[in-house]
């Protein structure tokens, strides 16, 4: 796909309502709202889950507690994260997918990806570094087959492209305290990883 047509390509996606069906049927009841954050010529690709309640309502991605968690791994600002020219964010679901009866997370619809993935992947082109965040995205990007911790645990087979990582929410404060080996080993790289793609670009 030509860079000229990346704009059209984000018109699209900002304007789909595919699940608008779904959504209201869900305990939050809401409308879609895309958040469409990427731009050709970006050096890393975020492939998170989809967006929550707050990102929803600010329409900008990871503009919560998982987005300062996130940038913290990173070891990047506020200002390089949320520079187009330099990282795209592109979760498997653009619309926050609303919350189940019991106050849970629903999963993103899968047809968010079906329709849309392959275009964006088309738009933006090689990356030379991408993270996949979460089962999800692991699934899509990376093929993978067991859980988490698996995938995550197996990251030397991926890098130094694929950094697969757990969703930075403080869901998974536990997750973090169960497996120190994360920060230990391999935080110290991705920051590196992220460091000189970014001075590359």
């Amino acid at each position: 796909m030509p860079p000229e047509t990346a704009p059209e390509l984000v018109r699209g996606i900002e304007s789909c309502r595919l699940c608008a069906p779904d959504f209201a049927r869900t305990a939050t009841a809401h409308k879609p709202r895309p958040v469409v954050w990427f731009r050709p010529g970006a050096r890393i690709l975020i492939a998170g889950q989809a967006p929550g309640l707050r990102v929803h309502e600010a329409g900008r991605p990871f503009w919560d507690a998982s987005g300062r968690r996130l940038r913290e791994w990173l070891g990047m600002s506020e200002d390089e994260f949320y520079d187009l020219t330099r990282v795209a964010v592109v979760p498997m679901a653009f619309c926050f997918p609303g919350y189940d009866a019991k106050g849970g997370d629903l999963p993103p619809p899968p047809r968010c990806a079906a329709t849309w993935h392959g275009q964006v992947t088309e738009a933006l082109g090689e990356m030379p570094l991408l993270l996949p965040v979460g089962g999800h995205a692991h699934r899509w990007h990376l093929g993978a087959k067991g859980g988490v911790t698996e995938t995550v645990a197996g990251w030397r087979s991926h890098a130094p492209r694929f950094f697969p990582l757990p969703h930075p929410s403080w869901r998974n404060t536990g997750w973090l305290k169960r497996n120190p080996w994360f920060a230990a080993e391999l935080l110290p790289v991705l920051r590196a990883r992220v460091r000189e793609v970014l001075d590359e670009g």
